[in-house]
């Protein structure tokens, strides 16, 4: 899981991101709704959403006249989400994964 934190949750937008598709893993939507389901700034999502697919996280199509972005259908890409995402109710875990996107942001 830090390897997962150090490349891919590199902030705490993401982390948002992340959890709101972990919890909702069938969303296919726009990053101005998912913006809003998680309380953030499109301006601020539209890249963490870009970079997320760039490291396979999420998944990116056009449809129709909008682009929307869902969780990776990959199975091991999943698990390590949901793997990130359980271990986040410990204490513990969330101050060390806090403590690594601090230091990545530097």
């Amino acid at each position: 899981l830090l390897s997962f934190i150090q490349t891919k949750v590199t902030s705490f937008i993401k982390w948002d991101l992340i959890r709101f598709l972990n919890e909702n893993p069938n969303t296919i939507d726009s990053a101005a709704n998912i913006a809003r389901y998680t309380g953030r700034n499109v301006n601020d999502v539209y890249p963490e959403l870009d970079e997320l697919v760039k490291g396979e996280v999420l998944s990116r199509r056009q449809l129709q006249d909008m682009v929307v972005y869902s969780l990776s259908t990959d199975e091991r890409t999943r698990q390590v989400i949901g793997d990130f995402v359980a271990a986040c109710q410990e204490r513990s875990f969330r101050l060390k994964a806090v403590y690594h996107i601090i230091r990545n942001m530097r």
